[in-house]
């Protein structure tokens, strides 16, 4: 009996140590002089650190339930920020009438994003005490964590990128091309009508980009297993007027800025943007993983640039059944890379 009394204290002991560690943080934090969004959320906060950098720009991951990376909290602390022009940080931000007067006035910029980024690594790494962090971006993400891969590389572990930009107008021209060929096999008359309509890239209102960008999602989905629905619930936090009205009207701000809009007055940040030119040295690991059926960020593209990356270590990884969004082969790799890297801090 006695030997049962002391099993069990010992084990309320260690539940409670457990406890003790978990991390669930949702916050403002004072990043680049604004208000900007985090969640932090693992079972252990002695865990290794994940710093997932969203694409869109603007689509945000904090608002989603934990479904994506339920299975990474045992092992990693996943951390997501809503980027500047974002989410909750948008909505803190903004002003009660958002129009094109806001837009021609605040221009976003891939500097001012890159130094919000190392900030909030930053700030991560003292309030979890670490000396780096694994550094994930997908699509937009992947520009954006790239800079901050090449600007401050001794903070981080590992860089790991899914669906991985090189040179966007590059990008978005292969784009309108793939689609093209696409619509002429699959004898698709309406969609070539649009897109002859459209023209090439690039255009002058970011709304032709929209038009594009639509259409390649719809030939994308062809040819890639979907995601979970359960993926893309909405936590019951978020799930409010004022949550979903900040991430639309923030959605549209950031894609205003991605491609840009003479008519406005909005430049598109990324226009000079070519990793061919300026970020072909990493100086800490390098993986890529690639839907082999991403039209926007083709293999075409982004395969010959990771070939000529010299890094300590990198690896390039196709996904088949997979496209430009997450689904489930994607994250398992991704999974399996970061638990590959053994991070004891």
């Amino acid at each position: 009996m006695q030997n049962k009394l002391t099993l069990t204290i010992l084990l309320l002991a260690f539940n409670v140590a457990l406890g003790q560690n978990k991390i669930s943080e949702e916050k403002y934090i004072n990043i680049g002089g604004i208000e900007q969004w985090i969640t932090i959320n693992g079972n252990d906060s002695a865990n290794p650190v994940v710093l997932v950098v969203h694409g869109g720009p603007g689509s945000t991951l904090s608002h989603y339930k934990d479904d994506i990376f339920a299975d990474w909290m045992k092992d990693f602390t996943i951390v997501h920020w809503d980027q500047r022009g974002a989410g909750r940080t948008f909505g803190k931000n903004c002003p009660k009438t958002v129009n094109e007067d806001f837009y021609a006035r605040n221009p976003l910029s891939i500097k001012e994003m890159t130094n919000d980024g190392i900030a909030v690594t930053t700030y991560l790494l003292k309030r979890l005490d670490k000396k780096k962090v694994i550094l994930i971006g997908t699509s937009w993400g992947s520009i954006l964590a790239t800079e901050m891969a090449q600007k401050q590389p001794e903070i981080f572990h590992a860089y790991i990128g899914h669906a991985q930009f090189v040179n966007f107008l590059a990008n978005i021209k292969n784009a309108y091309n793939e689609v093209i060929e696409i619509a002429e096999e699959k004898e698709d008359d309406q969609i070539l009508i649009k897109l002859k309509e459209l023209g090439p890239p690039p255009y002058q209102q970011a709304k032709n980009y929209g038009q594009l960008l639509r259409v390649v999602k719809q030939y994308e989905k062809l040819n890639a297993t979907p995601a979970p629905s359960s993926w893309w619930k909405i936590a019951s936090a978020y799930e409010n007027n004022d949550d979903a009205t900040d991430r639309y009207n923030g959605d549209d701000y950031s894609f205003l800025n991605l491609v840009g809009d003479e008519q406005i007055g909005v430049k598109s940040m990324v226009s000079h943007i070519d990793f061919n030119k300026t970020s072909l040295t990493f100086r800490l690991p390098v993986f890529m993983i690639q839907g082999e059926n991403d039209i926007l960020c083709s293999q075409k593209l982004n395969k010959p640039y990771f070939e000529k990356i010299r890094a300590p270590r990198k690896e390039y990884v196709a996904i088949s059944n997979a496209a430009h969004g997450f689904n489930e082969a994607i994250v398992k790799k991704q999974f399996e890379i970061v638990k590959s890297l053994r991070v004891q801090n």
